[in-house]
């Protein structure tokens, strides 16, 4: 592939990280990766996640793990943007 493809996407995933989590560390990066294939593959492809699902359940537990710690940090991150937002008024 190519190199400067590779490093925009980078970062394009990097913001991406940043703007839902507020961590663009390369562990979260790679969590962001997992998030957003698996829903991805959950909505386009639902019959293939549930088969991964019964055959894999501890990989399952991971996925759900990973999509619990990303909302989590998400609404930490909105509800403190909100207060900062509600002390601006």
């Amino acid at each position: 592939m190519n190199t400067e493809f590779e490093k925009q996407f980078e970062a394009l995933l990097e913001k991406t990280a940043e703007l839902i989590t507020g961590d663009s560390s390369p562990e979260m990066i790679e969590k962001v990766k997992i998030w957003a294939i698996y829903n991805h593959i959950h909505k386009s492809l639902p019959a293939l996640a549930s088969h991964w699902n019964q055959n894999h359940s501890e990989g399952k537990a991971e996925v759900r793990r990973i999509f619990e710690e990303i909302r989590e940090k998400n609404q930490a991150m909105k509800a403190g943007s909100k207060g900062d937002s509600d002390t601006n008024k």
